[in-house]
């Protein structure tokens, strides 16, 4: 006898463009930066700054970017995503119905509930391990937006964060590993977020980062990040001066979490590290971020300086220990689980 699924589960992520052309790009970039959670202006000046002045400068550039990383099966992001959402299915078994859904562009986190609709509970799975504003908190604001105008609003949990999931940090350990006798050091570079909008999520928010050690907060992305770094070390044996912490992706002027990956990367090739190992664990799929600004723009840094390989860990992407951290967090073997 078969039974419908009972509980639907939304895996969601940032988004990703329709297609690499400048237009498609152009869409995604400013649909992204008028988000609120992504940059904190009032409506008029944001959407200002969005559409006069960086959408305008960067979405050609952007696209030739993603023509580089583009696949036959469409973006890499998108294509992982799907893989994932697949085996997380097959993990789960029938009684479980998996959605993907992205917070930007398509498909849209409406088109994913749609899926779930006959679902009597829903788990929103975000699939960011550490807890930002302006990723997990844009993506579970707009889910609830959408909940809120349903009839019947089904029981539903959220997974916050999960920065230090067994399985998790068992996944990434397995994708450094095979690198570790290639380099000299290992520098895990993390998303950067600007330190303003971190003050507002955490008040106990200190540039110098001694609050993250001393006193973390439940809701601080930095000091998510260090757990998670710290985690996989342990986890590895790793010396504390064999690997450090340093931020991607910065946008802007703005004073952003510090130091800067850039930064750390000249540094390094200058003091006579000639093989660098760089894991990116705040993305679990291979995107953008990763293949093209670490494995492409920042490996030229590091040559440039003096380097001379800088080795670009792969992302969990469709590991079978980060299918099975997910389904560990959807049946409540929880790291962040915390319910509506």
């Amino acid at each position: 006898m078969t039974h419908s699924p009972t509980t639907g589960v939304l895996l969601a992520n940032l988004g990703t463009p329709l297609s690499c052309t400048p237009t498609d790009v152009r869409h995604y970039l400013t649909e992204f930066l008028t988000d609120s959670r992504v940059i904190d202006l009032p409506y008029f000046w944001r959407q200002l700054l969005v559409r006069g002045w960086i959408v305008p400068r960067r979405y050609r550039t952007s696209a030739k970017l993603y023509q580089q990383i583009w696949t036959s099966e469409g973006s890499p992001l998108l294509v992982h995503g799907k893989n994932v959402k697949k085996h997380l299915q097959d993990r789960l078994g029938p009684t479980f119905l998996v959605a993907l859904g992205m917070r930007y562009q398509f498909p849209s986190l409406q088109e994913a509930l749609q899926q779930l609709s006959s679902c009597q509970q829903l788990v929103i799975l975000p699939l960011f391990p550490q807890y930002a504003s302006s990723t997990t908190g844009s993506l579970l604001q707009r889910t609830m937006e959408l909940l809120q105008a349903k009839e019947v609003i089904p029981t539903t949990k959220w997974i916050q964060s999960y920065p230090t999931q067994p399985h998790m940090i068992a996944a990434f350990a397995a994708r450094i590993t095979p690198l570790l006798s290639k380099g000299e050091r290992l520098l895990f570079s993390f998303h950067g977020l600007p330190e303003q909008q971190l003050q507002k999520s955490c008040p106990c928010f200190r540039s110098d980062g001694i609050c993250c050690v001393s006193t973390p907060s439940s809701s601080c992305y930095r000091a998510h990040c260090i757990q998670t770094a710290t985690a996989i070390a342990d986890t590895m044996g790793l010396p504390s001066h064999f690997y450090e912490i340093a931020f991607q992706s910065r946008l802007g002027r703005a004073t952003w979490l510090q130091p800067y990956t850039s930064d750390r990367i000249e540094i390094l090739a200058k003091q006579g590290i000639r093989n660098l190992i760089i894991s990116c664990p705040s993305f679990v799929s291979d995107c953008l971020e990763t293949t093209s600004e670490i494995g492409g723009e920042y490996a030229h840094l590091f040559q440039k300086n003096g380097g001379e390989s800088l080795l670009l860990v792969e992302s969990l992407n469709d590991h079978p220990l980060w299918i099975e951290a997910l389904a560990q967090l959807v049946l409540g073997k929880k790291d962040g689980e915390k319910p509506i």
